[in-house]
């Protein structure tokens, strides 16, 4: 029974897409013996469609009778702000506007771009600078940078003299990439990377001693003072980082995300 359901499923799926094609006069697929790919065609009637359904549910919340903001907004994070900045937001907003759901996702900025560009985040706070077309930005703050060792580390002096060793989140984070400028500019190219995907598990290693680390100086100070560690200011317009709300520019907003970025 469930064979023939799934079956059945498969083959509306198939004739709505082949209408689909005929009505639009083109191929939305490029099949072959191993594979079905989205043509250009294809892509861009994707991206139409995802528009018209974000577009749709801003309609729907705009047109409600409720007198209190309704709704529900997708926002992404980087890992420090979702610790530093998040929950003075969410208790904020939250006592203004109780009936918005907000829900949160922690990732590295140029995917949570992405997300916002592909209508899967209705905004995200990621590092600055953005200069993409079609997004918009607000400054919500600027981070002070501090390089965090282990408490018994011999220090930063001589660093292209013994091995040097980071521990860092993946490729797209802006802490790895700044900490990365800040040791080509003291001459360290080669260093042993280990990468980590939890804030805790980054401090955690570095207490141990497995490497160093960049990071925002409130971070350390307001969640981690009590920790075996030790923080050094980076100098510098390396030593700051600019965090900024991105939002689409190029669609309408509904109230319920006009009230969240105006919280900014």
């Amino acid at each position: 029974m469930g064979n023939n359901t799934a079956a059945s499923r498969n083959t509306n799926v198939t004739a709505r897409i082949k209408s689909l094609e005929e009505e639009f006069k083109t191929s939305f697929f490029k099949r072959t013996s191993r594979s079905v790919e989205l043509t250009a065609a294809g892509k861009a009637f994707m991206q139409f469609s995802k528009e018209i359904n974000h577009l749709v549910e801003e309609v729907k919340q705009d047109l409600s009778d409720s007198a209190q903001l309704t709704g529900s907004l997708k926002i992404g994070c980087i890992e420090t702000t979702l610790a530093l900045k998040v929950p003075g937001v969410i208790d904020h907003f939250t006592d203004r506007y109780p009936d918005v759901h907000l829900s949160f996702k922690a990732d590295n900025s140029p995917n949570l771009i992405n997300d916002v560009l592909d209508y899967k985040l209705d905004a995200a706070f990621v590092g600055a600078p953005v200069t993409v077309a079609g997004l918009g930005t607000r400054v919500v703050k600027e981070d002070r940078l501090v390089i965090v060792t282990a408490k018994d580390h011999p220090g930063l002096s001589d660093l292209k003299k013994r091995p040097v060793k980071i521990v860092v989140f993946d490729q797209g984070c802006s802490y790895r990439a700044r900490l990365e400028l800040w040791l080509a500019s003291r001459g360290v190219v080669n260093y042993q990377c280990t990468v980590v995907n939890t804030m805790e598990g980054i401090v955690n290693f570095v207490e141990a001693g497995i490497g160093i680390t960049l990071l925002p100086a409130d971070l350390i100070s307001q969640f981690y003072y009590n920790r075996k560690l030790k923080t050094y200011p980076v100098k510098g317009a390396l030593g700051a980082l600019t965090t900024v709300i991105v939002y689409r520019k190029d669609v309408p907003q509904s109230k319920a995300m006009k009230a969240f970025v105006e919280l900014f």
